[in-house]
């Protein structure tokens, strides 16, 4: 369809900004949009008919495509806002005592991390963390780690498929086998995952997984899912209790009738994923293999050029990275206030990048990420940029 220069015009982002952070919130086609402003007219010029008759069927569809393309049953998922929310449900619909230990990692995500010790301080059970060596050189740390803190009180595990503060791919797969060999559950935070690498929820094999279609899927903002094994989805109930629970239907799940009407909102997100998996499986020869090889690249050749320029060492493999990727700065910026790194870069160069605090050496990281939009030549001007700023 064109060059990367032509392609970024398929999307509303500003121009004058170097736009290096798709891994934060995603961006959204302008097409994809304006099929969602056609559902939201749709939907506001009778609003009864919309609830009342196409509402459901919309969804469903909708569900019926976002199961084909990540591997899944239908029967197995239902939509959600963000994958937070997922993480969210599921701890919250378990039934949690003082024996019991739940294992995550020490790069888990902030708000996840949070609704975990809100749990355990209303049940007692305990958290335990596996530490994850950061830089780190062979996923087979990750499994050692996890299951070295594995005991006989591990009721459940909370891991991110796809690290947000260091950008790292688990051995999802190997992680839950190993857990399950144990008798431990696992819950699968998958916010970054549906987009950036190739799904297949069945052969994963995970009990719980949650993910978001706003990042790497490019679908609106208010569009995410929950998977839940069948023989497990009794038991996980919607953050929000509405009409489904005393539905007399039997047509559909109980889990499926509680968690598609949670109350009056915007359902426009969820019927556009599959317009935004057909859009971004367009534009390239290659669909969505191609585009998810071609994002791995670029971001890979970005993290080279950044590690030359600060003159650091790649902190993992490149078999570990997606479409983001992490870059430790230099040590002597340990103590500088990421925020205000950040913030210069926006400001002064018009760059727009995260800057990840860490909990030890390197204390500073900075993710860059890469989708079909981006350009070589922006991550040659932040190179420029970061050695200048971090050699003065």
């Amino acid at each position: 369809m064109g060059s990367r220069l032509s392609l970024s015009n398929l999307w509303s982002l500003d121009q004058a900004v170097t736009f290096l952070n798709h891994g934060s919130f995603g961006a959204c086609p302008k097409q994809v949009l304006e099929f969602q402003q056609r559902l939201r007219l749709q939907l506001e010029q009778e609003p009864l008919r919309f609830f009342g008759r196409e509402w459901e069927p919309l969804l469903d569809d909708a569900r019926s495509k976002l199961a084909a393309f990540m591997g899944a049953d239908v029967q197995d998922l239902v939509f959600i806002p963000n994958a937070t929310t997922g993480v969210n449900s599921v701890l919250r619909s378990l039934t949690f005592s003082p024996e019991d230990e739940i294992l995550t990692t020490n790069h888990e995500y902030n708000a996840c991390r949070n609704a975990l010790d809100f749990v355990t301080s209303r049940t007692g059970a305990e958290v335990v963390v596996a530490k994850i060596p950061f830089p780190i050189d062979s996923p087979r740390q990750v499994v050692a780690a996890v299951i070295e803190q594995v005991s006989p009180k591990t009721r459940l595990a909370l891991l991110d498929h796809v690290t947000s503060q260091t950008g790292l791919i688990f051995p999802i797969q190997k992680l839950v086998k190993e857990l399950q060999q144990r008798g431990v559950d696992t819950l699968v935070d998958g916010a970054h995952a549906p987009g950036m690498i190739s799904l297949n929820l069945q052969e994963i094999g995970a009990t719980y997984y949650t993910g978001n279609c706003h990042k790497w899927l490019c679908a609106p903002k208010g569009a995410a899912f929950l998977y839940v094994r069948r023989d497990k989805q009794s038991e996980i109930r919607p953050l929000t209790i509405s009409h489904g629970t005393n539905s007399p239907r039997t047509d559909k799940t109980r889990f499926q009738l509680e968690f598609d009407w949670t109350g009056t909102d915007d359902p426009t997100a969820y019927m556009c994923v599959p317009e935004a998996i057909a859009f971004m499986g367009s534009l390239l020869p290659g669909g969505w293999t191609e585009l998810m090889q071609q994002n791995h690249q670029l971001v890979i050749q970005g993290r080279q050029l950044l590690c030359q320029a600060l003159e650091v060492q790649p902190p993992c493999p490149k078999e570990m990275i997606g479409s983001m990727a992490v870059v430790p700065l230099p040590t002597t910026l340990e103590n500088c206030d990421f925020m205000s790194i950040h913030d210069e870069l926006f400001d002064k160069f018009g760059i727009q990048v995260p800057m990840i605090p860490w909990q030890e050496k390197p204390r500073l990281l900075v993710r860059i990420s890469a989708q079909i939009y981006n350009t070589f030549d922006q991550y040659e001007y932040l190179a420029k940029v970061l050695k200048g700023l971090f050699s003065g």
